[in-house]
């Protein structure tokens, strides 16, 4: 039977309609909105998830934390241990088009290292020189040894950007980033989404199955969750853990979970401009008092109900660098309220900063009450995540809240903290002892005899308390049962290689 062209034409359209479309879609909940998508001004975790489907690194983490290669694929270190040889792959480009070769890893490290605002400076400070010695083999020199180089190339120091773009765009790179990655940024709406689509010229695109990627910074859990319930979202990150129970019992949707390499913790403004004229940046004294006063089981089982990590170093127990002879301590208020009196400040005022999520919040609510059986008057002054940070670059605080997701090498969660000039050092405590010891360990790659170095600074900084750890978190994932192939790791990214949606 013949069919005339206006039922052909109507016969398609219909079937264009109800045909579901073959591109997919994964829509992800993040607990905050990212400070910046440049690369090198970056600071917060969630930027890091957001690159890690947008910018390749010199190398990656493997599940078992091992270096891997991405845009390197293979190194060599001096005898010297002061200079490494990388080897690069070819045939790759950025995604605007842009050659991927040894000039461009040059021009992004030298980036990294110079740039106005760098957060990458004190990562990778050791860099003396950045070489191209042809089109894909990459000389680093170095001023002393440093053990750290190829953790930190694993992360955003290692992420390379597209050079002519970057030049271009100055201090507004962050607005159309330009990297080498298998999603291609597309859009940006501040505290609403992000918006990213598959690379097709991506060097390894045949093992990405998804088509588009939407960031929706979502920082109340019990919203992330609800919209995840809902089918508005495939998958959340930083699920509260109060909700991980009851998620394991529902049919449509899956979990997955990861103890993390960080920590949570409290930073005191130790020198930092007006906050620290208060009586807890002058004494240490009433630093070890606060601290008495808290007990980190109790705060994890309240706010977690135990499935955090209680901790008082800047390595989880989990690590080879933990020192198990320097415990937490036991929670003593009468100690505490005996160094108060003896110290004339019987009732202590506190301001303490947290990030404006329900989770930081309780903690610093279970704070304020701990703290204030021994006489401190915690006041809490709850911020988004970008104006905490800042102000911690100000010195617009006495006490912070604060968490890092954690490196993989020891130094990467002390250093980039307490080293004199570190950018994260918001508090501006300074100890050349201490500076001493990271310096040295650093320069060895020998773990036995980067041990005791490490243990030494560990005890200086347990006893001058310019910070007060708490525990360390489990990151917890998640996700529709369509989602398949993604696999949790320690440092808390969710990597989409291999993952697909059904």
């Amino acid at each position: 039977m013949k069919r005339s062209f206006t039922t052909v034409i109507i016969s398609l359209a219909f079937a264009l309609f109800i045909t579901p479309t073959s591109a997919k879609t994964l829509r992800i909940g993040l607990a905050e909105d990212p400070d910046t998508l440049d690369p090198t001004l970056s600071r917060t975790l969630v930027a890091r998830i957001v690159f890690a489907a947008m910018c390749d690194k010199l190398f990656d983490l493997g599940p078992n934390l091992e270096i891997v290669p991405q845009l390197a694929t293979s190194y060599s270190w001096a005898s010297d241990n002061k200079a490494l040889t990388l080897h690069l792959r070819e045939n790759v480009t950025f995604q605007n088009g842009e050659p991927f070769d040894a000039s461009a890893v040059k021009f992004s490290l030298e980036r990294h290292l110079t740039m106005a605002g760098t957060n990458r400076k004190g990562e990778i400070g050791a860099i003396s020189g950045v070489s191209a010695l042809d089109d894909h083999t990459v000389r680093i020199d170095l001023s002393t040894p440093f053990a750290p180089l190829l953790t930190q190339l694993a992360d955003r120091a290692g992420m390379m950007v597209a050079p002519k773009a970057a030049t271009t765009a100055g201090d507004k790179f962050a607005q159309n980033p330009v990297c080498v990655g298998p999603f291609k940024f597309r859009e940006r709406v501040a505290q609403d989404r992000i918006v990213m689509e598959r690379d097709q010229g991506y060097w390894d695109k045949d093992h990405f199955a998804i088509d588009e990627v939407v960031y929706r910074p979502l920082p109340d859990s019990s919203v992330r969750l609800a919209n995840l319930q809902s089918g508005d979202l495939d998958m959340i990150e930083r699920v509260a853990a109060t909700d991980m129970a009851a998620l394991r019992q529902e049919k449509r949707l899956a979990t997955a979970s990861a103890p993390e390499l960080g920590w949570t913790g409290i930073i005191f403004n130790i020198a930092n401009g007006a906050g620290a004229t208060q009586p807890l940046a002058q004494e240490k004294r009433l630093r070890e008092a606060f601290e008495l006063t808290l007990d980190r089981a109790a705060i994890n089982q309240v706010v977690f109900e135990g499935d955090f990590i209680p901790g008082n170093q800047f390595v989880p127990p989990s690590s080879p660098y933990y020192v198990a002879s320097l415990p937490p301590p036991a929670r003593d208020v009468a100690k505490a309220k005996r160094i108060l009196t003896e110290l004339g400040q019987p009732h202590l005022a506190v301001e303490l900063t947290a990030f404006n999520n329900p989770d930081q919040l309780r903690v610093a609510e279970v704070i304020q009450s701990m703290a204030s059986e021994a006489g401190f008057d915690v006041k809490i002054v709850a911020q988004e995540v970008t104006a905490a940070l800042r102000a911690q670059d100000q010195g617009d605080f006495i006490a912070g809240l604060t968490f890092w997701s954690g490196r993989a090498d020891p130094d990467g969660n002390i250093s980039i903290w307490a080293s004199c000039k570190a950018p994260l050092n918001g508090g501006k405590y300074c100890n050349p002892t201490l500076e001493a010891l990271l310096a040295k360990a650093r320069q060895t790659i020998d773990e036995s005899e980067r041990k005791p170095l490490y243990a030494e600074a560990m005890a200086l900084l347990l006893d001058e308390r310019p910070f007060i750890w708490l525990f360390h978190r489990r990151w917890d994932w998640a996700f529709t049962t369509k989602l398949e192939g993604f696999k949790p790791q320690p440092d808390g990214l969710i990597r989409l290689r291999e993952v697909s949606l059904r």
